[in-house]
């Protein structure tokens, strides 16, 4: 007969060897704190990182997708990226820097993107190229659900929220959802005694 302790090492062991561990980010910001019950998506997610510096990093979840998106603005701007260099760049983290320096970026090593790199620009109205980039992502998920995610650090300054919005807006992207992190509502607090006496409904 099996002894109880073995049986638990061995399902130790398969858990262990079996699980996914989350890869470090490439970008790492400083969320804020929101009072939320939604748990972000996880599947056909295009995820835009804006650093407290003010730049804007995409990143997608769905690397055939991410190879038509990349293709896309090659053509539309006629880049010359080559077949390797597309690859290379879908084999990255994210896109984090301007059109005209995505042939240098594919010939990086993946853990050298990071907040070092210039950002996609976004700063100003007069060269937002994240309209290009979500222009993009709307001719390529044409018909099919895309999931929007917009992680801003807590220190970014608002222009470089109005100007992702406005790439958003210009292309029909009129849903997208803030990541945060999420905490309940502060037992005794108003809000907490409006969900309590059934004015308001908040998930805890």
């Amino acid at each position: 007969m099996t002894a109880m302790c073995d049986v638990a090492f061995l399902l130790l062991s398969f858990f262990i060897l079996a699980t996914k561990f989350k890869p470090a980010e490439a970008v790492p910001v400083n969320i804020p704190s929101s009072v939320s019950s939604k748990v972000a998506p996880e599947k056909d997610v295009v995820l835009v990182t804006l650093t407290k510096d003010g730049k804007v990093f995409l990143a997608m979840d769905d690397n055939a997708k991410k190879a038509q998106v990349i293709s896309e603005v090659n053509t539309s701007r006629n880049l010359g990226l080559t077949e390797d260099e597309i690859n290379k760049l879908v084999a990255q983290p994210a896109i984090g820097v301007p059109l005209s320096q995505l042939k240098q970026q594919a010939q990086l090593p993946k853990d050298k993107i990071n907040e070092l790199l210039p950002g996609i620009p976004a700063k100003d109205s007069a060269n937002n190229e994240m309209i290009d980039w979500m222009r993009a992502e709307n001719s390529v998920y044409t018909g099919s659900s895309i999931k929007i995610l917009l992680k801003g650090d807590n220190l970014a300054k608002y222009p470089s929220f109005k100007n992702i919005l406005s790439a958003f807006k210009k292309n029909d992207f009129l849903k997208f959802q803030m990541v945060t992190n999420p905490y309940s509502v502060p037992e005794g607090s108003e809000l907490w005694r409006e969900a309590a006496s059934g004015e308001l409904k908040v998930e805890q």
